[in-house]
């Protein structure tokens, strides 16, 4: 097997991480790799937020930790943090107004969490990006990054070392996954 495939093969959503920071340097390759996502006619709708400061990614933890609870919460108040304690998160983000923005993004994803797994860091797509960007807090971080709201969030790819103990085994492929046309 081609090592792209043994890649892909491998990869696994990592939900533990271990309290180690990422070397600018990965994080670099790993964002350079989303960048080069295909998008529907060459638009590169998507962009990428790259956080790797404490203070803004809690405070986006905090957001989505929101969303999640339906509540105003943050870790800090002793509830779980929806990012796993990676240190690294990538914020996905693409144009509203372009047809294929959601498809975009999301290979933009993907092409972050097999570049991660190539680099031997983990990761994990955590949802409400969308959810979290449409409340005040998150447009106003938007704002402080020149982001306007023509922009819609996709996914946040959170990236770091893996404990040892949060590999979990491959679960089976599904029998009825291909349906072959001959």
């Amino acid at each position: 097997m081609n090592q792209t495939i043994q890649n892909i093969v491998a990869r696994r959503s990592v939900k533990k991480y271990l309290d180690r920071p990422v070397p600018m340097a990965l994080v670099e390759e790993v964002v350079k790799a989303g960048t080069f996502a295909p998008s529907g006619m060459n638009r590169q709708s998507p962009v990428i937020i790259a956080v790797t400061n404490k203070a803004m990614r809690d405070r986006i933890s905090d957001i989505n930790l929101g969303v999640v609870l339906g509540k105003n919460l943050t870790t800090s108040s002793g509830y779980s943090d929806p990012f796993y304690g990676a240190p690294v998160v990538l914020v996905v983000l693409a144009r509203k107004d372009v047809g294929t923005h959601v498809y975009d993004g999301s290979l933009v994803m993907e092409n972050m969490m097999i570049a991660a797994q190539s680099l031997g860091l983990g990761s994990c797509w955590i949802h409400r990006a969308k959810e979290t960007f449409e409340t005040e807090q998150g447009r106003q971080i938007l704002r402080e990054l020149g982001i306007g709201d023509e922009y819609e969030g996709i996914g946040n790819c959170i990236l770091g070392y893996a404990a040892p103990d949060a590999l979990k085994p491959q679960a089976p492929r599904k029998s009825d996954y291909v349906y072959w046309v001959n």
